[in-house]
């Protein structure tokens, strides 16, 4: 069984305890929590139930959003295994089941959160999953006095910059830059976007280079206020998880921004695709952020079926790839954005 699976495994049976109406409330209240003002000096999850229901409406999603930004970072450093990972905000551990899924195997991994019911509920839930039996679940302050160890191969912030002041937003980040390696998530709004770029631009102060999903560690080519990058995850849902989250499709679109960026030597792709691609009748339309300049640059490209085995590949692309697909031969026919 793998991690997702194992995951969702977890999670049915977590919620199992737990009467859907029960869960239902506390996930209401927690989404309104998350779409109010920021807080400055205490967790939103209170509780177990608010816990339980946090698992159920939110670790899915992280997990795949966390997921596809890994593999997105895993593919600009083929050789790198992070031997070491601390999980910052990691709440119920979602972030640390995604980094065993992408890189299986031994690792020294610490999950740190402020709220104490959310660490007891990932200790319980990673009971489910041998490769998590030895994290260890820590309680602190995620802000101005949280420093990560020198040398740490890779830290994970996901869905946390949103809940922490501004000050304390940039003293976390000061704080991840001695890691090796940083990858950061957040939510893919226009909010969320500013945060990725705030965090991008503290991350190459420090002298990290952007593997994913930028092609380049120049500027965004996008002003802000204008347009937001962002990507998606698809996330399959359990009966009992669509009675959580009123909803009747077996899954769900998450809508993503993030940064990875390293200090180990790192192949960025030429370009990655930013919008979901357009298949039309005999072409395919492609909206590509490439490095075709120090800044990068954002353009459409055309791939027909002239251009041979790189049609076929611009047909399975999907949204957040890069490109081109490797080979040299597909990267010959590249046509020019």
């Amino acid at each position: 069984m793998n991690s997702a699976e194992s995951l969702r495994t977890a999670l049915d049976s977590l919620l199992h305890g737990l009467p859907p109406r029960q869960a239902a409330q506390a996930v209401d209240r927690l989404i309104a929590s998350y779409r109010g003002a920021t807080p400055t000096n205490a967790p939103i999850l209170r509780d177990r139930a608010d816990v339980a229901a946090y698992a159920a409406y939110r670790m899915p999603a992280t997990f795949e959003a966390v997921c596809s930004a890994l593999e997105a970072f895993a593919e600009t450093v083929p050789e790198w295994t992070p031997g070491s990972l601390v999980d910052v905000g990691g709440g119920t551990g979602a972030a640390t089941w995604a980094v065993e899924s992408v890189w299986p195997g031994a690792r020294e991994v610490t999950v740190l959160d402020w709220a104490e019911p959310a660490l007891a509920l990932g200790r319980e839930i990673a009971a489910a999953n041998s490769a998590l039996s030895g994290v260890r679940w820590e309680r602190a302050r995620i802000g101005s006095a949280l420093r990560i160890p020198e040398g740490t191969d890779l830290v994970t912030v996901s869905y946390v910059l949103n809940e922490l002041t501004p000050a304390d937003r940039s003293a976390l980040l000061a704080g991840v830059s001695g890691a090796t390696s940083v990858v950061i998530v957040e939510p893919g709004t226009p909010d969320g976007y500013a945060r990725i770029i705030e965090a991008r631009d503290a991350l190459i102060a420090s002298g990290h280079r952007i593997a994913a999903p930028c092609p380049h560690s120049g500027a965004c080519p996008i002003v802000l206020g204008t347009d937001w990058c962002h990507f998606s995850a698809r996330v399959s849902r359990s009966s009992l998880h669509r009675k959580v989250k009123g909803g009747s499709l077996p899954y769900e679109d998450e809508k993503f921004a993030y940064v990875a960026a390293t200090r180990v030597p790192v192949t960025p792709a030429t370009a990655r695709v930013v919008r979901r691609p357009q298949i039309r009748k005999g072409q395919v339309l492609l909206d590509l952020c490439s490095a075709g300049s120090p800044q990068g640059e954002l353009g459409r490209t055309t791939v027909t079926k002239r251009h041979g085995g790189l049609y076929k590949a611009a047909r399975d692309a999907e949204w957040g790839d890069a490109w081109p697909p490797p080979g040299d031969e597909l990267s010959a026919q590249v046509p020019s954005v």
